[in-house]
């Protein structure tokens, strides 16, 4: 594989293509930290070696230089990346293709006008989104069977196409846009949940709230630059003249100022009673003690049914074409997407069956009566997919449940249990 630097500006989302592919392969790529956009890929030296003046642009150890995101990351990636035979190399350059095609172009139309990059036109918007929605619907469809584009682990399609739809899912997908394509949800925060992933994004936060476009900040931003220019071009024979004339200039905060930091949310459950029940030591003692001596007495003894919850959850789409890894990704997938809820929640869920026959069901324990995953946007990609019921802590019916789920043992109303995974 490939060793040398990259040249770009930040947060560009076709070189994060070629980054994260660098941390899956783990090619020696780093990053020109002196780049400066509209100087350095201007000037002579670096014209000589990408004539088009673009970026990302890579130039090897070994004297290759290279241009176009997609090429780029196909050399710093290894075979896995790419397709480990002539039949996944052909898949993952489809999904590639079908980001590019079918998700960027539409992309830019919708989401560059909100950030003030170009003006706003309100059929094109439209039918930006039109596109987006069909193209989504094609790839929903097919994650509704598959955990990854290619085959049962992470390649370049998987990367590249994430990266093609990290603006949508930044700005303008909100939690009403994004609910029908819960398969294309699950398998993007999957991605950028990825330590590779989070190497070079860092911590990714979905759209709460659709951008719309600013006028005020499209003005600003073109009207200001127009402004400058002009402003240079007749300073130029004055200027030794009015030096002494003018004051200093006014700092521009726009321009000068650095934009506040976004605060880091707070956890959803502070809003509600702690009540008396320990959560951690509930864990410890479920992890390290025998579950059925001990850990479930300490459970019934120590719960806190006024300010705690009991819930049953059990997965209502189709899993008839998944096989047993697949069902047990979703899971996984699931349990690492809710990370920041672990504090004041524990849950047992089973996978139960076996290939193309599969189901899932869990019981879920966590702070205060409110379905926990509506409290957070950042918690709401996979709960949809379930049938949610509190149950009455004091029911034997539910302390039957419990028993079962918590021991891996039992009836389970005549599911066969294949495995168990904890999230805690």
């Amino acid at each position: 594989m490939a060793a040398g630097t990259l040249y770009t500006y930040p947060k560009n989302f076709r070189a994060y293509k070629a980054l994260i592919a660098a941390r899956y392969s783990g090619a020696d790529v780093k990053v020109d930290s002196g780049f400066k956009f509209g100087e350095t890929n201007k000037s002579a030296d670096f014209l000589a070696k990408f004539p088009l003046g673009k970026v990302p642009a890579f130039s090897s150890k070994n004297g290759l230089n290279v241009f176009e995101s997609n090429a780029i990351a196909q050399l710093v990636g290894n075979k896995q990346l790419q397709g480990d035979n002539a039949e996944s190399a052909a898949l993952v350059q489809q999904w590639i293709n079908f980001g590019d095609n079918e998700i960027l172009p539409a992309a830019c139309t919708w989401v560059f006008p909100c950030l003030g990059i170009t003006q706003f036109n309100k059929q094109e918007t439209d039918r930006a989104k039109e596109q987006i929605t069909k193209a989504l619907t094609v790839l929903n469809n097919y994650l509704l069977t598959c955990t990854y584009l290619v085959g049962e682990r992470i390649t370049q399609a998987d990367i590249s196409l994430a990266c093609n739809l990290l603006m949508l899912y930044e700005n303008v997908m909100d939690p009403e846009f994004r609910k029908p394509f819960q398969n294309v949800n699950r398998w993007f925060t999957t991605l950028v949940n990825q330590r590779e992933f989070k190497d070079v994004i860092g911590d990714f936060k979905l759209c709460t709230k659709m951008a719309q476009f600013d006028a005020k900040k499209y003005a600003d931003l073109h009207g200001g630059q127009k402004k400058e220019k002009k402003e240079k071009q007749e300073k130029q024979p004055k200027q030794q003249q009015q030096k002494s004339e003018k004051k200093p200039k006014a700092k521009e905060p726009e321009e000068e100022e650095e934009e506040p930091k976004p605060k880091e949310p707070k956890d959803p459950f502070l809003a509600y009673p702690k009540g008396t029940f320990d959560m951690d030591e509930w864990k410890r003692t479920y992890s390290n003690q025998d579950t059925e001596k001990v850990a479930l007495p300490y459970f019934w003894e120590k719960f806190d049914k006024e300010n705690y919850s009991i819930w049953y959850g059990e997965y209502a789409e189709d899993l008839s074409d998944s096989v047993t890894f697949m069902t047990c990704n979703l899971v996984s997938g699931m349990f690492q997407r809710l990370e920041k809820m672990r504090k004041n929640a524990f849950a047992s869920v089973c996978i139960f069956g076996e290939d193309k026959k599969n189901q899932i069901a869990g019981i879920w324990v966590w702070r205060s009566h409110e379905l926990a995953f509506t409290l957070s946007p950042d918690w709401q990609v996979d709960y949809e997919s379930y049938k949610w019921k509190e149950l009455d802590p004091d029911a034997p019916e539910t302390k039957q449940m419990v028993k079962e789920y918590f021991l891996w043992e039992g009836d389970f109303g005549g599911k066969k249990l294949n495995q168990g995974k904890i999230f805690k």
